[in-house]
């Protein structure tokens, strides 16, 4: 009897051509993702983007739905990574909850591409509905925090939690569709920016405030006759 081929390897573990590998696929898949969508977007068109044949990108993944797994995983994991962090489970409430809003800053600069992916899900597939779900629960985790931090007494009870959390990442997720990496705004100074608006507000201290001069409008000089 002919002996039967070995099975086919998991498409983590897939080898793919010669200068491409999985992750080199993933990226362009995330920008096509983001540039045409998902559903509209084929294999063919991916093939196209890349240079290659849709065989060669089935060398990494089995299927479409798998990059957008690969690329969901990638944000998620990096914002659930957050919670676990000590700043994030350590000290007084609103300590850890600045922790939380600098980090999710942070890595949502770090996997910009992967972030923006995530916050366009419509929910049409299993793989986007079990991505939202994720996130979700990492929303209702800061906005646990948002509620102690009320109840200790360091912030604003007086606000709905829920209301604080979704204006906050109102907010931070608005980064995806202006923030450009490389330019003058650092992911640092982008958080301290959010920090400070957040936390402290807009509106300067009475006490701080510079008064202004009031501006003497210029005279329009006059003909004198002589």
């Amino acid at each position: 009897m002919p002996q039967q081929s070995p099975a086919r390897p998991a498409a983590a573990k897939r080898r793919g051509r010669p200068g491409y590998d999985q992750q080199s696929v993933l990226e362009i898949a995330v920008e096509v993702f983001n540039e045409r969508g998902f559903e509209a977007t084929s294999m063919g068109a991916l093939a196209d983007s890349l240079g290659i044949s849709k065989s060669a990108i089935y060398h990494h993944v089995a299927s479409k739905g798998d990059l957008l797994r690969l690329a969901l995983d990638r944000a998620l994991d990096g914002l659930e990574g957050v919670l676990a962090d000590p700043g994030a489970s350590e000290g007084p409430a609103v300590d850890r909850l600045e922790h939380v809003l600098r980090r999710t800053v942070e890595v949502m600069v770090q996997e910009l591409p992967y972030v923006t992916l995530l916050l366009r899900l419509r929910g049409n597939t299993e793989v986007e509905r079990d991505a939202m779900t994720r996130r979700r629960t990492f929303t209702a985790r800061v906005t646990k925090l948002v509620r102690m931090a009320g109840a200790e007494g360091s912030m604003r009870s007086d606000i709905d939690p829920g209301t604080t959390s979704r204006l906050l990442f109102g907010t931070i997720n608005s980064i995806v569709d202006w923030y450009r990496p490389g330019g003058a705004i650092t992911a640092q100074k982008l958080a301290d920016d959010l920090i400070s608006m957040s936390f402290d507000g807009l509106r300067l201290p009475a006490a701080a405030r510079v008064p202004r001069i009031p501006r003497v409008p210029e005279r329009v000089g006059t003909s004198s006759g002589h």
